[in-house]
């Protein structure tokens, strides 16, 4: 039975709210939130920025590879709607890139050849700072709706106070402590994923989906997984073996 986009968004929220009760690891919880994000919203791909302790920006999550180094792109070139979005602390719609080439030279022709042609990004809050960026990705021109916006914010915040929930009533500084641990589990997750990729001559998304198989079947976490598969504690080919179990072949 073909789920309902009510049953959907349910378990978007299922998804979220777990992680409240029972720990998460970011990485995984972000790329959830992005992939949610194209099962329910009328969008194509969704990445996810976050900001360090000195205000730089990083990816943190992405739906898609090819989202993943548009928002790499718009990091490394200081300009793009998900950027926009963090430094006003506010959403930033943008219907039809095609018209927008004066505000973002160079994003703009990125993401046309990636064949995306609108973007909406909400912020990801905490009171009153901004941690960071949701963006959200379509391959045809034209603003989300009022009702996807609002869903779209709700998801970014619940992720948000996941994220923070150990910390969330405590001071600034301790909530961008908590931010780093997430931005550095990220690298480690970055050089698993690369191994891996390398080791078992697949893509990089292909690489990452099957270490974050590995961890959920074992109830481990991603950060941990990477970090034992970096440190050569876990062999690249026993996550490579999992895959192709899962897989049946």
């Amino acid at each position: 039975m073909t789920e309902t986009r009510e049953q959907r968004i349910v378990a978007a929220f299922v998804d979220l709210a777990s992680s409240l009760a029972n720990g998460f690891d970011a990485i995984d919880l972000f790329t959830t939130l992005t992939e949610r994000c194209v099962a329910i919203l009328d969008v194509s791909s969704a990445g996810l920025i976050l900001a360090d302790g000195l205000g730089d920006l990083h990816v943190l999550a992405a739906s898609s590879q090819g989202t993943r180094d548009l928002e790499v792109f718009q990091l490394q070139r200081d300009e793009g709607p998900c950027r926009d979005c963090y430094h006003l602390g506010a959403p930033v719609s943008a219907p039809d890139l095609s018209v927008l080439t004066e505000r973002w030279p160079r994003f703009v022709p990125r993401a046309l050849e990636e064949g995306l042609v609108s973007v909406h990004a909400v912020p990801l809050r905490l009171r009153q700072d901004v941690l960071g960026a949701l963006g959200l990705f379509r391959t045809e021109v034209g603003a989300l709706d009022v009702p996807d916006h609002a869903l779209a914010q709700a998801l970014a915040d619940v992720a948000t106070v996941a994220l923070v929930q150990e910390h969330a009533v405590a001071d600034r500084a301790v909530v961008v402590e908590q931010l780093q641990r997430a931005l550095t589990s990220r690298i480690v997750v970055e050089q698993a994923k690369g191994a891996l990729a390398y080791a078992g001559d697949l893509s990089v998304g292909d690489a990452f989906a099957a270490m974050r198989h590995y961890a959920r079947d074992r109830n481990e976490r991603l950060s941990e997984v990477a970090a034992a598969v970096v440190a050569r504690v876990l062999s690249t080919q026993a996550v490579l073996d999992h895959a192709r179990l899962r897989r049946g072949g």
